[in-house]
């Protein structure tokens, strides 16, 4: 499991050097074609991580409602990021990840729900979602990459 914890930090830092230097316009900016735009993005990658680790282990997930009701598989961005909820989202973004390793290390997980994902893929253990997040995070992650050279 160490090697994917260490897959999941990387990933997330190597995000944050992409989005390093977007304006909050930019961070904003849904380009044509695309559903979403980098705000949403980096908020579906908190989101995500925390339904497929936490709520599918029965534990309580470790962000507002709000932001789950609002970047969710199958939501949009309805309206635009504030820079002081971006730099929120930017802490949890960094921080979870971190919590995630200290939790996993406790034992907390007990039990998981068994999900299929939308690729096909069935989730049927904690384990097996860590993995799945960071291929996950690796699509977003190009994703993210492709918007920033549109906006």
């Amino acid at each position: 499991m160490k090697t994917q914890f260490e897959i999941l930090i990387k990933s997330r830092e190597l995000v944050l050097n992409v989005i390093d230097d977007l304006t909050m316009d930019q961070i904003n900016t849904t380009p044509k074609k695309f559903k979403n735009n980098i705000g949403w993005n980096v908020a579906h990658l908190v989101v995500t991580q925390q339904l497929l680790h936490y709520k599918l282990s029965s534990v309580n997930c470790l962000i507002p409602d709000d932001l789950i009701a609002n970047y969710r598989k199958g939501t949009s961005p309805e309206r635009n990021i504030n820079n002081e909820e971006f730099d929120e989202i930017k802490e949890l973004f960094s921080a979870l990840p971190e919590t995630l390793i200290e939790d996993y290390e406790a034992g907390i997980f007990e039990t998981y729900e068994e999900y299929q994902t939308s690729t096909g893929f069935v989730l049927n253990s904690l384990d097996t979602a860590i993995a799945f997040n960071n291929y996950h995070e690796g699509l977003h992650l190009g994703i993210i990459r492709a918007i920033k050279k549109l906006v």
